[in-house]
């Protein structure tokens, strides 16, 4: 058994004697005087004033409740809400990384909010990809609070010097241009578009482009979705865009080398990837510019991963009504406003401007919320897939099956 999935059946026993300690009184009962919530350091450095506002906000609604914010790091904030888990206490309001919310909701952690999902602002609006990283069993554990998309960075002289004066609105025209970028840089492995042979983000973004999906959750169980002839359109279509537009290895992943590595030693002219690639194309920098990965259909963009962070309410809080309350201020319509004049994607598409980085949220995807994920992902099955399928071993049809059969085998195990 993987490492991870040892981890989560610990989660889990922690979380039933965290429950028992807080219903048995064994542990001190946290008073209505203050909710403590945590959130990551970005919140301190780049929006006090939005906490700050939201707080005061609260306490003006709440009179004799203070809000006890307490910053966390990336790092070990899982570590720390693990022990407090254990010792039946903990925050109020947590911030999760999305991709983190599975384990925890998997093991019971967080509180349930469909009841109170109608009362949050643009609910019925939440971008996809966070949306579904917050629901579990068809139950919404968590509040979308902010994302970050994955767009196309370039090189603005590269393009320019192979006369494209138009950027590409289809993946046809964008392998087109590829041509004409091969043409004009002619260096050993230089790539029109740097993509890592085994990037299952950017692959299934294909997939789900083309109306696929990797599995869905039926009745209880989970079925694979990789080997439905929409799946296999969206991976056909990967080999295609892969073989005209990449010299990177069939074989290697993401980081293996970073793309922007590559990028910044003159060997890409573009590259698909999390919109922070910027900060690392130096000597490149004012060269540098980014557009929305567009889709097979043309003037659409491609579905992508979105990373981001979600919100939840521990269920060990002994405040969730204030909880809930403080978190409908805090992802209300105007504090999602102020975040999104920091620079950051707002949590539902009706919120959404016109950067690069807001159009390309609009179309988004997430993986699925099964507690053996890990197991998937750890089991390396997508890349595995992509492997053959680039190196010919096995057809997209074979390769897709068998994927698609590994994935239902893993998150249907008990």
């Amino acid at each position: 058994m993987k490492r991870r999935s040892i981890v989560a059946l610990c989660l889990v026993a922690v979380v039933a004697a965290a429950v028992a300690a807080t219903t048995s009184g064994a542990t001190k009962k946290a008073t209505a005087s203050s909710i403590t919530v945590w959130l990551q350091t970005d919140a301190k450095s780049g929006w006090a004033d939005l906490v700050a506002s939201v707080n005061q906000k609260f306490q003006s609604d709440h009179p004799g409740t203070t809000v006890n914010v307490q910053y966390q790091d990336w790092g070990d904030h899982l570590q720390k809400f693990d022990a407090t888990l254990a010792g039946g206490g903990g925050p109020d309001v947590i911030e999760m990384g999305n991709t983190e919310m599975t384990k925890y909701m998997a093991a019971g952690a967080f509180a349930d909010l469909s009841s109170a999902k109608a009362q949050f602002d643009n609910s019925a609006n939440w971008l996809s990809g966070l949306a579904k990283s917050a629901r579990y069993g068809g139950k919404t554990y968590g509040v979308p609070y902010y994302a970050g998309s994955r767009v196309v960075t370039y090189r603005t002289d590269l393009f320019k010097k192979a006369g494209i004066t138009k950027l590409p609105n289809s993946t046809a025209a964008f392998a087109a241009d590829a041509q004409k970028l091969l043409a004009k840089n002619s260096k050993k492995g230089f790539s029109p578009v740097y993509i890592a042979g085994t990037d299952w983000y950017v692959a299934m973004s294909f997939v789900f482009d083309y109306g696929g999906g990797i599995a869905t959750e039926v009745s209880g169980k989970w079925k694979g979705l990789l080997a439905s002839p929409q799946s296999i359109a969206g991976l056909t279509a990967y080999k295609n865009f892969f073989n005209a537009v990449s010299r990177a290895s069939k074989t290697t992943d993401e980081a293996h080398p970073n793309p922007y590595d590559v990028y910044a030693q003159g060997q890409a002219a573009s590259m698909v990837g999390q919109s922070w690639f910027t900060c690392c194309v130096k000597p490149y920098t004012t060269q540098t510019s980014q557009f929305v990965m567009p889709g097979h259909v043309a003037g659409t963009s491609m579905p992508g991963f979105l990373g981001g962070s979600d919100l939840a309410v521990p269920i060990t809080s002994q405040n969730k009504a204030l909880a809930i309350d403080w978190l409908k201020d805090f992802t209300s319509t105007s504090s999602e406003r102020t975040l999104q004049s920091k620079g950051n994607i707002p949590n539902a598409t009706n919120l959404l401007g016109s950067t690069v980085n807001e159009r390309a949220a609009a179309r988004s995807w997430f993986i699925p919320t099964a507690k053996h994920w890990v197991d998937v992902e750890n089991g390396n099955i997508l890349r595995n897939m992509l492997a053959q399928i680039l190196t010919g071993k096995l057809s997209v049809k074979q390769a897709a099956q068998s994927a698609s059969d590994n994935i239902a085998s893993v998150l249907n195990q008990p």
